[in-house]
């Protein structure tokens, strides 16, 4: 049996390992409802995320009325945050597939972690009450480094958290994954659901697939 190609695999949160739109929409819409905007429907909210919860808002934020100027959105922003922090795992839900792929990986001997634009102490919580936060050596917030994805700083500082020797890889559902896989030089693999801000055939990712279950030989034929 050959030996498994990757030491470490690192996985964006919202739309890869998990679906967060419903209280992701739900936090979004109560900021929205403070300024007498009308609500985003909840099966929308996917088209919005990327990148992080402030280019959210800024996206909700153009398609109900414009963007508001730069001290209300400062008012506003930390509304939207508060909310979804308070309910941040009511009605999201690990992508079917993703428990067993992380736990394949960890009996591969794969060091694991989250690589994700959400602030490091929202993804902690969420990590946590899932149930989930004991499977990753390391979690990389916007907030955890220098500079958010697309840039290279995440995934260099998850390598380092992750022993920071061996091969990695990249698994994501957008171009900010695909942006900071090939700014780190790292192969970049893309999941063809989620929040996919491009087709995903379109992203530049070196593969794509369609359920979990297809990930590790994915990956082995990286």
């Amino acid at each position: 049996m050959s030996t498994f190609p990757f030491a470490m695999v690192g996985f964006d949160l919202d739309g890869t390992l998990v679906d967060t739109q419903g209280d992701l929409g739900v936090a979004l819409n109560h900021a929205l409802g403070l300024i007498g905007r009308a609500p985003v429907p909840l099966d929308k909210v996917e088209r919005l995320i990327g990148g992080g919860l402030r280019r959210m808002l800024l996206r909700a934020l153009d398609e109900t009325g414009g963007a508001l100027p730069e001290a209300e959105f400062a008012a506003l922003y930390p509304e939207v945050i508060a909310h979804y922090e308070a309910n941040i795992a009511v009605h999201s839900r690990p992508y079917e597939g993703s428990l067993a792929a992380l736990e394949e990986l960890s009996d591969l001997g794969c060091a694991l972690s989250v690589v994700t634009n959400k602030p490091e102490r929202l993804a902690l919580k969420l990590l946590g009450e899932l149930d989930m936060l004991s499977q990753f050596a390391a979690v990389i917030g916007g907030d955890s480094a220098a500079r958010p994805k697309p840039h290279a700083d995440p995934i260099e500082a998850a390598i380092e958290r992750s022993g920071g020797t061996g091969k990695f890889a990249m698994v994501g559902d957008s171009s900010f994954d695909v942006g900071a896989a090939r700014a780190a030089g790292v192969p970049a693999l893309v999941l063809g659901f989620g929040y996919n801000d491009l087709p995903p055939h379109e992203l530049g990712a070196d593969a794509v697939i369609g359920h979990f279950d297809e990930l590790v030989e994915a990956l082995r034929r990286l």
